[in-house]
């Protein structure tokens, strides 16, 4: 099974969650920074995990840039699934806590890239997933690493079948 985890990081969680997926799912998988990840070779993978930091409710900008150089349909029999790291709103201080809790009233990442990835011909094969942070800067909350990990094998196990 042929994998890419496409991540953007910016105080180094996500890229962290992006790495322990990128553990579970296993077999013939790279781990790349949306930087460094093209789109030409994405219709040849039998899977695609996208994910990003939720930034006002949504992904950053170089995450939206990689997902509008998908062309439509560029997805077609490929198995996608997203994720977001997250504050939690029960946790951290009172302003951080408040971000989060409106930041959740209009969403979060996962569900608007996973909407971009099925729109792009994508077969959506689990629900969007977000990663709690403690706090802006981090750190990851305990056990989110292994979390990720278990999520992405569960997924695996879905294409591989």
């Amino acid at each position: 099974m042929r994998t890419l985890v496409v991540f953007h990081s910016v105080y180094g969680n996500t890229e962290a969650i992006a790495r322990a997926i990128g553990r579970g799912v296993g077999g013939e998988v790279s781990v790349a920074a949306v930087a460094e990840a093209g789109t030409a070779a994405l219709a040849s993978l039998d899977l695609l995990l996208v994910g990003s930091p939720t930034q006002g409710a949504r992904q950053t900008v170089p995450v939206q840039a990689f997902l509008d150089k998908i062309p439509a349909g560029g997805l077609k029999n490929v198995s996608v699934a997203a994720f977001d790291t997250r504050i939690s709103a029960k946790s951290g201080k009172f302003g951080t806590r408040l971000i989060a809790a409106l930041a959740g009233g209009f969403g979060y990442a996962a569900g608007r890239i996973a909407a971009i990835l099925k729109e792009k011909g994508g077969h959506q094969v689990a629900a969007p997933e977000g990663f709690i942070v403690d706090g802006i800067h981090g750190p990851l909350k305990d056990g989110e690493t292994e979390r990720a990990a278990a999520w992405a094998k569960g997924i695996a196990g879905k294409v591989k079948g």
